[in-house]
């Protein structure tokens, strides 16, 4: 019988308090932002005994999805700062791949995720470069979306933020357009949201180095043999 030589491993603190901070209200505001953009975008037919100027519920979906709005934004920017100051795990670099490794590491992680093949490399204990790539991506879908729903909101609004964001109506033809298009990159939420989670699950069962657990703790687990 062979002799089977035992394995440990070290506990790594790799996501600090407001990276998970920033996570589950991110995740709350994006859930919310979507359920309620949904019924912006196809209201229900709700029919009431009642006259229209006595119910509300509408406007409340609407002012429900504004504060979350707001309250997404100022998260996101508070993200974008921590990406400077954060550990190392946090930082922007980790987002863009930039390095010959991280093209290698990106085609690693697809053969993982697609082909369901055993790593063959070291995948990085933070994001991979794969999920990095994918969430800068996401920043960007970030930033369009803030763009588009705030200079929507512009014009039924005086306060000072949504009139910075006026200018994107008349530059993306017409306020009927920014609407379809905002619209459109709800589905990215979507979609990214479903392949997040199941990500998120299938790595943490391929790995077992607490992927699920880390942004609740922060701590993941790595091999001593490939600690850095």
């Amino acid at each position: 019988m062979a002799n089977s030589q035992a394995v440990t491993f070290h506990r790594v603190y790799v996501w600090e308090l407001p990276v998970r901070f920033y996570h589950w209200l991110n995740a709350i505001c994006v859930l919310t932002l979507i359920g309620t953009g949904y019924l912006i975008g196809r209201p229900l037919a709700i029919t009431y005994s009642t006259e229209a100027y006595q119910q509300y519920w509408f406007g409340t979906v609407r002012f429900i999805h504004f504060v979350t709005a707001f309250v997404f934004f100022f998260n996101f920017l508070f993200r974008t700062y921590w990406g400077f100051v954060g550990n190392k795990y946090a930082r922007w670099n980790n987002f863009i791949p930039f390095r010959k490794a991280h093209l290698q590491e990106i085609k690693e992680v697809l053969k993982v995720d697609i082909l369901q093949a055993k790593a063959k490399g070291i995948i990085s204990i933070g994001h991979n470069m794969l999920a990095g790539t994918t969430y800068f991506l996401s920043f960007l879908v970030f930033l369009f979306q803030v763009c588009t729903g705030f200079a929507l909101y512009s014009s039924m609004s005086s306060s000072f933020l949504p009139k910075l964001f006026a200018w994107v109506i008349p530059l993306m033809g017409g306020d009927f357009a920014v609407r379809q298009w905002h619209h459109v990159f709800m589905w990215f939420f979507i979609v990214f949201t479903i392949i997040h989670v199941y990500l998120v699950f299938y790595h943490d069962y391929v790995e077992g180095r607490g992927t699920t657990s880390s942004m609740v703790g922060g701590w993941k687990f790595e091999r001593e043999d490939v600690l850095k």
